[in-house]
């Protein structure tokens, strides 16, 4: 199941991958400011929580099920970080309480799903509103802003002078293990199955509500380590850090060709939609574009991350008939001989 799916995703994968490559070097080549260290810096500190989130999340959507409270999520842990900074704690005591608290976002939204049968979508649209209004009840409108400098020049720094960000290092990490078990392991392969049919993959053997439940704790977890990374790249401790990233987030793993039924994409892909998302963003940054122009292009994006691969699946199939259809070519008569 995983291999057919990765051979049916790969086109619209290099789609994406040649695009971000087309975008990056007109953006060297035309736009100004892009192509300095500082900038690169910048775009790839502003997309790694993008990129944290998309880890769990294309996982998530392969299985057949989305959820949305993760910028909610992100925003409540760094809500609580700034609240027991405020308190006294040491960030060392934090941070762990903080990827607890994730853990059990998720597995309040994991326990809806698979227990009560609730839609993904109703269930994480509800809890990114509670989570938030958590947020706020736990930190007000204050900003916490003096975490230790250590920490905040791991968040926002880079390795000498170039322009790889210390942070990128465990992302990459993260991206290594989660391409691994998602393309060469029997989890994987039994996510693949979940997401193209779960009555099917349930009479294979495969524990369908545990593996969820187990991705949707994942993200959470996740969600809550961007959290944290968002305070301290920012330096600023909010209940509304991350605000709309999860539409970012859905924007990226969609256009990397991750079917939103389930069932079929790559990792890889995925990585290249939100890099490719995260360099259209800096571009128009630069430019001056606005913030609500911005958000526009993301939500073209969302629908032409859909629209496209269904759109180059119908093509493939109408291709595939024509050649079923046609007839086979007549048999060479053999020329006479004299």
């Amino acid at each position: 199941m995983a291999d057919s799916s990765l051979s049916r995703a790969v086109r619209w994968d290099t789609v994406v991958g040649a695009l971000l490559v087309v975008v990056l070097l007109l953006s060297f080549g035309f736009v100004d400011g892009f192509g300095n260290s500082l900038n690169l810096s910048f775009l790839i500190g502003n997309t790694l929580p993008i990129a944290l989130i998309a880890l769990p999340m294309t996982l998530l959507v392969v299985a057949g099920e989305i959820d949305l409270s993760v910028a909610s999520t992100a925003g409540l842990s760094g809500a609580v970080m700034g609240a027991l900074w405020n308190q006294g704690m040491t960030i060392e005591t934090i941070i762990p309480i903080c990827l607890v608290l994730g853990v059990l976002c998720g597995l309040v939204n994991g326990l809806l799903v698979t227990r009560l049968g609730l839609p993904s979508l109703a269930v994480t649209i509800g809890t990114m509103a509670a989570y938030r209004g958590i947020a706020q009840i736990v930190l007000g409108s204050d900003a916490v802003t003096d975490f230790p400098s250590q920490y905040l020049d791991f968040a926002a720094g880079r390795i000498g002078d170039t322009f790889v960000p210390y942070a990128l290092l465990p992302f990459l990490v993260l991206l290594a293990i989660a391409v691994v078990a998602l393309h060469a392991t029997p989890f994987g392969r039994a996510l693949f199955a979940i997401g193209a049919s779960e009555e099917a993959a349930r009479f294979a053997g495969i524990r369908v509500k545990r593996q969820k439940l187990l991705l949707f704790v994942l993200t959470g977890l996740l969600s809550s380590l961007t959290g944290i990374f968002w305070a301290l790249h920012y330096a600023s401790a909010r209940y509304d850090n991350a605000t709309g990233l999860e539409l970012s987030v859905v924007a990226a793993v969609l256009l990397g060709g991750i079917d939103f039924d389930g069932g079929k994409g790559t990792l890889g892909g995925a990585v290249a939609g939100v890099f490719l998302l995260g360099a259209l963003q800096n571009v128009m940054s630069l430019q001056d574009v606005s913030a609500q122009s911005q958000i526009v292009v993301t939500g073209v994006l969302l629908v032409l991350s859909v629209l496209g691969p269904r759109v180059a699946r119908q093509i493939a199939v109408a291709r595939a008939g024509r050649r079923a259809a046609a007839p086979p070519p007549l048999p060479k008569t053999p020329a006479p001989t004299s």
